[in-house]
């Protein structure tokens, strides 16, 4: 019954045939009245997992989430697919909270989302324990472990909520991001009862991530947006004041662009929001106050101007490009001040009020750590991706084809010669003193701080001067992410040994490391490729059977979405759009084949998507041939 019944609600409601990997296996479980903990990457498709057995539950649902836009969206589109839903967070004004609530109590919604923070006051708890409470669903699940890289204490009064109900109701779990540790925290603190566990993998194999260290930031973003022309995207930067630097810049160069921070009235913040989200501008700048829950699907690029604090927030905010399965990049521009801007932030984090000073110093440590497997990617030669996927992990090739690294031209160098003397000079001046420091003596330098600290006269002191500077910098950065060397966090970072470090100087371990070989024939394949994405211009209409249809839907699209209020990808995404610019539906059994077009859907605007089609095959009649067969189009 499950089965049939499943599937039903998924193209009923949501237009789709079938599920994502992972998907299905949730929902059986949910409605199996079994608690479940879905790890999905963003665009995996999370939001079903809780969606559909809401529907099918008889009982209400609640979302908890701390992501006011997220609960806005969602909404949004579940009633435009026919679906009763309302939120309940500090957007709404008390007159606003009490009639939703008011309409909650008469059983008018079968989702509703809610904030932490309101899940113990008096009022939602009068409802809370009165109504029929099926299945709750924690999103953002991450932000209830102190090992996550976003914890929140009003995620801790969910388990009291819970149990404050008459009847525990089934309990999901979702989020994009989970190392082991707060995996484990996450199933102990919510007290999951053997709980199924669904990771479908961290791999978003459409994204492409690049790392590059330009001297002029601003000068490269330019270079960067000319090889996108219409294209969204999202520009990150690390303080409120970079925000403004960069989107005065842009908008002083004619780029169409929005900004989004926290030093905004809440007025502004909404309305630049707004015209990205409706794509009346094309580009937004940022701090990573913007992004949280926004599900833009057509984002084609994310640029960090700067190293965000750790992976995990580096994964979620670079996950928002290409949510729609199209290509798409994502590109950090990095720089040695970003990891001191970052360190300066952790160690003033007064976030969390309800900390005690021994709580506050073990987050701060974990964050410290946290930032130095960031910074590690900024300067690893290995794979990027594998680099990120082994971090929350996953075991991978080393190879992926797909980002800057691997597509630079590199050759394997031996370096455990240069590795050893590295060791010996740190264990000789016992392990007192910085890279800068170890670095300068190694290569003979007679300045001021060498010859303070008596460096000179370290047996190791000159020993390597035909080496760059640079060069000894790349092979003890290499050594900290192999863990042959560590550094201190105590404001001064210090290298230390590692019990790795004896496998070198002792056992005579091998050391073999990636480095880049610049060629004339890399350059000029870097050249070619930035000239055909920049000639290409909007890659999908170039995929529409009939490009010009697809401007004509996408244009009626957009209108509608304006008129009705709401995002265009809540009316029809472009993938909607491109099956029907392929397979031409103009009945509607044909209109309800194509994916992403469902029942209440097609009766609020497939009658005038299939005059569009009918009008386009009449002026083009003798030029088109028949539709073709209609394949299964995966989401």
């Amino acid at each position: 019954m499950y089965k049939e019944e499943k599937y039903e609600v998924l193209k009923r409601y949501f237009g789709y045939e079938s599920f994502r990997e992972g998907q299905e296996d949730l929902i059986d479980t949910l409605l199996c009245k079994k608690d479940v903990f879905g790890i999905m990457p963003t665009g995996a498709g999370k939001s079903l997992c809780y969606q559909v057995p809401a529907l099918m539950f008889a009982g209400i649902t609640l979302v908890i989430s701390p992501l006011i836009s997220l609960m806005k969206d969602q909404v949004a589109a579940l009633n435009q697919a026919g679906v009763y839903a309302a939120y309940l967070n500090s957007s709404l004004t008390q007159g606003q909270y009490f009639k939703a609530l008011e309409f909650a109590k008469a059983g008018k919604y079968k989702i509703i989302y809610v904030a932490p923070e309101r899940l113990l006051t008096e009022s939602f708890l009068g409802f809370a324990l009165q109504a029929d409470i099926s299945f709750v669903s924690v999103d953002e699940v991450h932000c209830v472990s102190q090992w996550g890289q976003d914890f929140r204490p009003s995620y801790l009064k969910i388990v009291e909520f819970i149990q404050r109900l008459p009847r525990r109701p089934v309990v999901g779990a979702f989020t994009a991001t989970a190392t082991q540790a707060v995996r484990d925290d996450v199933m102990r603190i919510l007290q999951l009862q053997n709980p199924k566990v669904v990771t479908t993998g961290f791999d978003r194999k459409n994204l492409s991530f690049a790392v590059r260290t330009p001297k002029d930031k601003k000068r490269e973003i330019l270079s960067i947006l000319t090889e996108y022309q219409k294209e969204s995207g999202i520009i990150y930067c690390i303080t409120r004041k970079l925000v403004e630097e960069v989107y005065e810049s842009l908008k002083g160069y004619g780029v169409s662009v929005s900004k989004y921070h926290a030093g905004m009235s809440d007025q502004e913040r909404m309305e630049h929001q707004d015209d990205f989200i409706y794509d009346r501008t094309r580009v937004m700048v940022a701090t990573n106050a913007f992004g949280m829950g926004i599900d833009k699907p057509d984002v084609r690029f994310v640029i960090h101007y700067n190293m965000p604090k750790n992976m995990e927030s580096y994964y979620q905010e670079a996950g928002r490009a290409g949510r729609d399965g199209e290509d798409s990049d994502c590109i950090l521009l990095y720089s040695a001040q970003d990891v001191h801007t970052n360190q300066f932030f952790i160690e003033n984090n007064r976030e969390n009020e309800e900390l005690s000073e021994v709580e506050l110093e073990d987050v701060m440590a974990k964050d410290r750590e946290r930032l130095k497997k960031m910074t590690y990617y900024c300067y690893t030669n290995d794979c990027l991706r594998a680099y990120m996927l082994r971090y929350f992990g996953e075991q991978t090739g080393n190879y992926c084809g797909n980002c800057s690294n691997c597509l630079k031209n590199f050759e394997e160098v031996d370096v455990s010669k240069y590795a050893r003397i590295i060791l010996g000079c740190i264990e000789e001046s016992r392990e007192r003193y910085g890279m800068t420091v170890i670095i300068d003596t190694l290569r003979g330098s007679r300045n001021e701080k060498v010859e303070r600290y008596r460096m000179n006269e370290n047996s190791y002191y000159g020993t390597v001067r035909e080496v760059s500077q640079q060069r000894l910098r790349e092979i003890i950065r290499f050594m900290l992410t192999r863990g042959y060397l560590m550094q201190t966090d105590d404001g001064y970072a210090v290298l230390k040994l590692t019990e790795n470090s004896y496998h070198l100087t002792v056992k005579g371990e091998q050391l073999l490391m990636k480095l880049p070989k610049e060629t004339a024939a890399a350059v000029v394949e870097s050249t070619r490729k930035k000239l055909v994405k920049a000639q290409t211009g909007n890659a999908k209409r170039m995929m529409a059977d009939h490009p010009a249809l697809y401007e004509r839907l996408r244009e009626l699209r957009n209108e509608t979405a304006r008129k009705m209020h709401v995002p265009a990808y809540v009316v029809f995404t472009d993938r909607t759009l491109l099956e029907m610019s392929g397979y031409l539906p103009v009945t509607r059994e044909e209109m309800l084949a194509i994916t992403g077009v469902a029942q209440a859907k097609y009766e609020k605007y497939g009658e005038q998507f299939m005059a569009v089609i009918r009008d386009y095959k009449m002026d083009h009649g003798e030029e088109i041939s028949a539709p073709k067969a209609r394949a299964k189009i995966r989401f």
